[in-house]
């Protein structure tokens, strides 16, 4: 379970204009990064003094505005 940072926190950063995004959004677009993050860990190699789940990971980048949601 995620508790920092909240799922309404990460529901407001991914919405646009004021216009929060729903909570399965949210999942499709946090899965889709961890599955990246997973990929990329997985070429390279982890590195030991980086430990932090890709689920974690992609919800404190969606936290710090680094991922934007964008309909197709």
């Amino acid at each position: 379970m995620i508790n920092q940072p909240s799922v309404d926190t990460l529901i407001d950063k991914l919405g646009t204009d004021g216009q929060p995004v729903s909570r399965y959004c949210l999942c499709v677009v946090a899965s889709k990064r961890a599955r990246q993050i997973l990929e990329n860990h997985m070429a390279k190699g982890p590195s030991p003094d980086e430990y932090l789940k890709e689920i974690s990971a992609a919800c404190q980048e969606i936290a710090d505005g680094k991922i934007k949601c964008t309909k197709d």
